[in-house]
């Protein structure tokens, strides 16, 4: 058997070394498994490239002169990859003992399942949203108006699930993602149109459309330290957050869907940049709020051109 595993980093070094050094534990407790490593430099300026080449001279090592964006850099390796099963793993992740292993043999043991992931946990052992239902207009605006507090629809009540026993499920965080590689050639590798984030998302929904069942294995675990690449750049990757769910939208729902998707972040804008000042009297979080109102009214002015 061989796995493939394929991390695109961007200024995470010492995230990386420790990333790489939790694969080079699970390669070792596999049996009978070829493990090969793909990590792809976006342009990193924090000496990423040199530290790769040094302390894992097996790992395949592309480095960019130029940020590709996560889907074309990603694309890069896939390209090159000889394992049956391919892992898309973050930089910013650490895989527990007996994650890799048990996300395979779930996969090899039914013939059904296309793609598993596994349980992300924060450093400190708190659950992260890990999987999610697939992205509609409604759900996106039941999310953004904060309406699954009251009622969960755009994410699933997680905490309630049990531990034990896998879950069928719609769509996969990109931290970890397992994919047999057959599912890959069957449907293609990840649509570059999306420079960074939904990538994933619209990875899980061609997964689906082609018959192939999606798995959430909580056995599996994964600590994701989450954003540690995009919050270098915050209010960029604030506006290619939207700028990709909306290319989302107009690919699976066509101009109507983008339009209406405008439409709905106009309308969840308009509250967050009139309430935060009404609150400031009574806060103490003065300099967040104005933060995100500086994000959003960021995200107004470019939602013209987007």
């Amino acid at each position: 058997m061989s796995v493939s595993v394929v991390i695109v980093s961007w200024n995470t070094r010492e995230l990386l070394r420790n990333c790489l050094l939790t694969v080079e534990r699970e390669a070792r407790l596999l049996e009978d498994v070829e493990l090969e490593v793909f990590v792809v430099d976006n342009c990193s300026t924090d000496g990423t490239v040199e530290m790769v080449r040094k302390s894992f001279p097996s790992v395949v090592l592309i480095a960019n002169q130029e940020n590709a964006g996560f889907a074309a850099a990603n694309n890069q390796a896939l390209a090159r990859c000889k394992g049956e099963y391919v892992l898309l793993l973050n930089p910013d992740t650490e895989l527990k003992a007996g994650a890799l292993g048990q996300m395979i043999r779930f996969l090899k043991s039914r013939v059904y399942v296309g793609a598993v992931g596994p349980l992300l946990i924060s450093p400190d052992g708190s659950m992260q949203e890990s999987c999610y239902p697939r992205p509609t207009l409604f759900r996106e605006l039941w999310r953004l108006l904060y309406l699954d507090r009251l009622h969960r629809i755009a994410a699933y009540p997680m905490t309630d699930w049990s531990l034990d026993r896998a879950r069928q499920v719609e769509t996969l965080q990109g931290a970890c993602i397992l994919i047999k590689r057959s599912v890959l050639d069957e449907i293609g590798l990840l649509d570059q149109d999306f420079f960074i984030y939904t990538e994933e998302i619209d990875l899980c929904r061609r997964i689906i459309a082609a018959g192939w069942r999606i798995y959430w294995l909580p056995v599996a675990t994964v600590v994701h330290y989450g954003g540690q690449s995009t919050r270098q750049a915050a209010s960029q990757m604030f506006i290619e957050l939207y700028r990709s769910k909306l290319h989302y939208f107009r690919k699976h729902n066509g101009w109507l869907g983008g339009f209406l998707y405008k439409v709905i972040l106009l309308i969840c804008i308009v509250p967050r940049l009139v309430l935060p000042p009404l609150a400031w009297a009574v806060s103490y979080q003065r300099e967040k709020m104005l933060s995100i109102m500086r994000l959003y009214r960021l995200l107004l002015f470019e939602l013209r051109s987007l």
